[in-house]
C-alpha cells in the first residue's frame, strides 16, 4: 500500500510541474471608449513578457502566423475600417531568413466602431503567434467580449 501511495504521490507532482510549464508569454486586456454618441474606439492591449515578441498584422509569405483580429458580426455595431496598430519593430529574423514586423513589451491594437444599438457588446476572436530566440509557439487564438454602453 505504500509503495502505492509513495507512486501516486510522485505521478501527481509530475503532473502539477507538467501544467504550470504551459507557457503564455502574451496577456490580453481590452477596453472601449465612446468617442461620440455614435462611435467608439476599442482598445486591445497586449502584454508581452520579457524576450519574447508577438508579430504584426502584416503577413510576411513563409514567416510566422500575422496577428489577426476578426470581428463577429453582429446588427448592434459595425466596424469603421481596419484594426490599426501602432509602428512595429522591423528587424531580420534568422530564424525565417527575412525581415520580420514585431512588438515586444506591450501594444495597443485599435478598431473604430459604429455603434447600432445602445448597449453593445462586441465579440472579437484574436489569432497570434509568440518567439523569443530560442523557439516559437504554435499559433493561439483568445476570445473576447467587449461592453459598449451608448
Amino acid at each position: 500500500m505504500r509503495k502505492i501511495l509513495f507512486l501516486w504521490c510522485i505521478s501527481m507532482v509530475y503532473i502539477s510541474n507538467a501544467h504550470s510549464q504551459i507557457l503564455e508569454p502574451v496577456k490580453w486586456s481590452y477596453s472601449a471608449k465612446k468617442t461620440s454618441g455614435t462611435t467608439a474606439i476599442i482598445y486591445i492591449k497586449a502584454t508581452i513578457d520579457k524576450g519574447w515578441h508577438l508579430y504584426s498584422q502584416t503577413p510576411s509569405d513563409g514567416g510566422p502566423t500575422a496577428t489577426q483580429f476578426t470581428f463577429f458580426t453582429s446588427k448592434s455595431f459595425s466596424k469603421i475600417g481596419k484594426t490599426i496598430e501602432p509602428k512595429p519593430i522591423t528587424k531580420f529574423e534568422p530564424a525565417f531568413f527575412m525581415e520580420i514586423s514585431y512588438f515586444e513589451n506591450s501594444v495597443i491594437f485599435q478598431q473604430k466602431v459604429m455603434l447600432l444599438a445602445k448597449d453593445v457588446v462586441i465579440k472579437c476572436n484574436v489569432e497570434f503567434m509568440a518567439c523569443n530566440d530560442k523557439k516559437c509557439l504554435p499559433p493561439s487564438v483568445k476570445e473576447f467580449r467587449v461592453p459598449v454602453k451608448r
